[in-house]
């Protein structure tokens, strides 16, 4: 069964066109060479609302959420926020993976406040990374997510280890 990714781009200059979003693409492209479907890019700006908004519609068809951006410490830096309420419960180890494979090339990375964790919507669970806005955040989180996913769908529909 092939699996769908959803991919947000949250960036208020994305959003007003003034800046080219490159990590949403970024993350369809590596997604898809992990094998998933992936649908049109949604970019949103830093906003709580928005942000949970498009998680939320996202997640009715798709099996991972991706966010890229908003998850810094700068003030309109809100992804965390907007994402933490809609989780079931969070996967914190993939998301220090993702900061600590970061780590590596930008010491920065650990500022990054992306969660990962699991949501339900209706009698389905969806997976949702929030990773940073970088293009190399976006190629430290599918780096560290992508030979997961296998795993992590068959445990979501309930299969043994």
């Amino acid at each position: 069964m092939k699996r769908t990714a959803r991919i947000i781009t949250v960036s208020d200059r994305s959003f007003l066109g003034a800046r080219e979003d490159v990590s949403g693409p970024l993350a369809a492209q590596l997604l898809r060479e992990q094998g998933l479907d992936v649908a049109e890019i949604t970019v949103v700006p830093d906003e709580v609302d928005a942000i949970r908004q498009a998680i939320t519609q996202a997640a009715l068809d798709g099996d991972l959420v991706v966010t890229t951006g908003g998850t810094g410490i700068a003030p309109r830096d809100v992804t965390p926020e907007a994402t933490s309420p809609l989780l079931d419960y969070e996967i914190p180890g993939i998301a220090q993976a993702i900061r600590d494979r970061g780590e590596s090339h930008a010491p920065a990375a650990q500022l990054s406040r992306g969660l990962v964790g699991v949501m339900r919507r209706g009698d389905r669970r969806v997976v949702v990374v929030n990773a940073p806005g970088s293009p190399s955040g976006v190629e430290d989180a599918v780096a560290v997510c992508g030979p997961l996913l296998p795993h992590i769908f068959a445990q979501l529909r309930g299969h043994d280890h």
